[in-house]
Formats: structure tokens, C-alpha cells, sequence
């Protein structure tokens, strides 16, 4: 069951459209050219997680492409209209993926196409989540001070121009492997294709949480911040990169955390079997239960 609603002038609460018809002009700059803007979230028992977050995140991206969308409050509602029929629809489902997408609308209109999808979960996503994931470092072509130096590249914001990512997803399952985590042409550690990457050191009862810095151009990850917030009020110390590839062989644990899947720990890199820590995962996983 997928809803569809979309964010129409005169339509406060968005307009239900079906999802089984098609409802995208093929005039669209978004399906045409990928110029547009998104966000995922999780949705438990009818209620957006860190939604203030993602619409926070969505409305930088747009900016950075210049693009005008729908304010929060629009979003808020459409989002909310949406979840209703979902639940409707779908009244055991406690989750539920919501994504918000703003494109640059049909060519020559001069208005964004903008629309709220809510669907299940996808039980992939749950069974990756629990077993952990075997992961290739594959290089982005970029260095790590591209973003800073070109930001028509748009290194920080979440645009539908994901061709690239889901390649290197193929590329890594094509391989035997689940996921990616790319670095940069000068040897930093960055990011995943759809998520964030965190390592932990624990060095005489003193536990520290690492993620790449954003400088090196990757997404700032909505749930690496609510974890950090929760995790620096249990005590742990944060720590923000550069990264090299040996800190993540050299860490006690390594995860791939993401709005969906959440926190996913790390198995292997290139093959070559990673640290885990059952104890930490279970500590994490319980403040992104709590917090994130």
C-alpha cells in the first residue's frame, strides 16, 4: 500500500491522488533532468520521527538549488493527511517509510511539483538492520575539499539526482556485499550512499563516537545528530573526523546509520572482517529507540 498526497494550490491539507495511476507529467524537470529535492522519514504509530530535522534539511536543499517549495507548515499537513490514510488503509502497520519530494515542476510552469509518499517499511531494510552488513569502500571521484571550492556540485544537499548512489549499491551487491561506504579521492572516509558513518573507541571505561566531518562534503545525517545528542547525555565523548580508512579497521565497532534502517552494524570492509561490540550496538540502538 503506497499514499500519495500532493502539496496543490488550493488543497490545504494536500490532495490524495492514487498511487496506482500515474500522476507525474513527463514534462517534469524531476524525472527529466533529476533537479529536485527529498527527504525520508520514519514514521511510528502515526507520528513523523525528527521531522522538524528532515524539513529543516529539505528546505537547505532547496535552497542550494535555488528551488522554492512549500513551507513547513504545507509539508506538516500534507504529511499528516497522508499517515491518516495510510493508517486507514494499513491499521497493523506500526512503521511506515515518509518521503517528501520537491521537484522543479513542469518544464516552462514555474512552479515545483511537491508530494508526501508514505509506504511500508521494506522487510529488506528491517533484515539488514538485525543481521549487519558486509560493506565496500568504493572512491567517490571527489577530494575532500570539493564542496568547499565548487558548491554548484551540491556535496551537502539531498537532491533526487541518486543515480550515482544506487550504482554503487548494484556495484556492491553485484560483489557480494550490502552496502557502500565511499571515500574521497585524497583518502577520507565519507559517507554511505543513504547513510551516515559512526565508529566507536573504547579506551579505559572512556567511549567515544566518531562520524566524518561535514566539511568533507557529505549529507549532514539527521539521526548522526539526534544519536550524538543522546549519546553526549549518557556520558559518551564525540568526535568529528577527518577519517582515513584504517580508523574504521582499528575502531571496536563500525555502523551505517540512516532515517530508516536506523543503526546497522558494520561486519566486514573489503572483505576483511571488522571489530563489533554486541554490548555497544545494544547500548546505541537503545538511545535510537529512545531519541532518534
Amino acid at each position: 500500500m503506497t499514499v500519495l498526497v500532493f502539496l496543490d494550490p488550493g488543497h490545504d491539507d494536500g490532495r490524495v491522488a492514487d498511487a496506482s495511476q500515474p500522476q507525474l507529467m513527463a514534462t517534469d524537470l524531476g524525472a527529466t533532468r533529476g533537479d529536485g529535492v527529498f527527504e525520508s522519514m520514519l514514521a511510528v504509530d502515526g507520528t513523523p520521527r525528527k521531522e522538524q530535522a528532515h524539513l529543516a534539511r529539505l528546505a537547505s536543499s532547496a535552497a542550494a538549488l535555488d528551488l522554492a517549495v512549500p513551507g513547513a507548515d504545507a509539508w506538516g499537513r500534507a504529511v499528516r493527511t497522508a499517515l491518516r490514510e495510510f493508517a486507514a488503509a494499513e491499521p497493523d502497520r506500526t512503521s511506515a517509510v515518509v518521503k517528501l519530494v520537491a521537484t522543479r515542476g513542469v518544464e516552462g510552469a514555474g512552479r515545483a511539483t511537491a508530494w508526501v509518499q508514505v509506504a511500508p517499511v521494506p522487510a529488506a531494510t528491517l533484515a539488514q538492520r538485525a543481521a549487519g552488513l558486509r560493506v565496500l569502500l568504493l572512491e567517490r571521484g571527489y577530494d575532500s575539499t570539493v564542496a568547499q571550492r565548487a558548491p554548484w556540485l551540491l556535496m551537502g544537499a539531498k537532491t533526487l539526482s541518486y543515480a550515482v548512489n544506487m550504482a554503487a549499491i548494484r556495484h556492491a551487491k553485484a560483489a557480494g556485499a550490502d552496502d557502500v561506504i565511499f571515500t574521497s579521492s585524497d583518502g577520507k572516509v565519507l559517507e554511505g550512499p543513504t547513510s551516515t558513518v559512526l565508529l566507536a573507541r573504547e579506551r579505559d571505561g572512556r567511549k567515544t563516537l566518531v562520524t566524518p566531518q561535514l566539511e568533507s562534503g557529505i549529507l549532514a545525517g539527521t539521526s548522526q545528530a539526534a544519536l550524538f545528542a543522546a549519546a553526549k547525555g549518557q556520558g559518551w565523548e564525540l568526535g568529528y573526523g577527518p577519517l582515513e580508512p584504517h580508523h574504521l579497521f582499528e575502531a571496536d565497532a563500525v555502523w551505517l546509520i540512516s532515517s530508516i534502517r536506523l543503526l546497522a552494524p558494520v561486519l566486514s570492509l573489503d572483505g576483511q572482517e571488522l571489530r563489533t561490540s554486541a554490548a555497544l550496538t545494544a547500548e546505541l540502538t537503545d538511545l535510537v529507540d529512545r531519541f532518534v
